[in-house]
């Protein structure tokens, strides 16, 4: 690896680390980017090639997984909502669908209780969504 992929590494982590910290606040790719040091249209290349998605997913999928940790705790679907930065509640179930293969509601109302014995770190393994999941068992 060369210097130069090295260093665009690092400003790639760099953006990631801030999505993860800022999740809820209003975060768009040109603001992501900025932080990488990069222009938009290279840094989306650069962090689809490194994370396997593009920064605006990886985004949606940390609000998710901090949303579905609130629907967990007992917090209601649109407090989850506003509270990881969704705006529009109707956006937010059909993302939260499409990720957790069920609606928020569901999810809500499903028994937990084997996540919360879980030590912190394999329930965080265990309830971190991926893309895709629910559809690839239907293959």
């Amino acid at each position: 690896m060369t210097p130069d992929e090295l260093a665009d590494l690092a400003h790639l982590r760099r953006a990631r680390d801030m999505i993860d910290r800022d999740y809820a606040l209003p975060l768009n790719v040109p603001t992501m980017a900025a932080r990488a040091l990069m222009s938009t249209a290279h840094f989306s290349r650069k962090f689809r090639a490194a994370y396997g998605e593009t920064p605006h997913s990886y985004l949606m999928t940390r609000r998710i997984e901090r949303a579905a940790a609130l629907l967990r705790a007992g917090s209601s679907v649109t407090e989850a909502c506003m509270a990881v930065g969704s705006t529009s509640l109707g956006s937010f179930s059909t993302r939260f669908t499409e990720i957790m293969g069920e609606t928020p509601s569901a999810y809500s109302s499903r028994e937990h209780s084997a996540i919360e014995a879980m030590p912190p770190c394999f329930a965080k393994a265990t309830t971190r969504p991926t893309r895709g999941a629910a559809t690839n068992g239907n293959q």
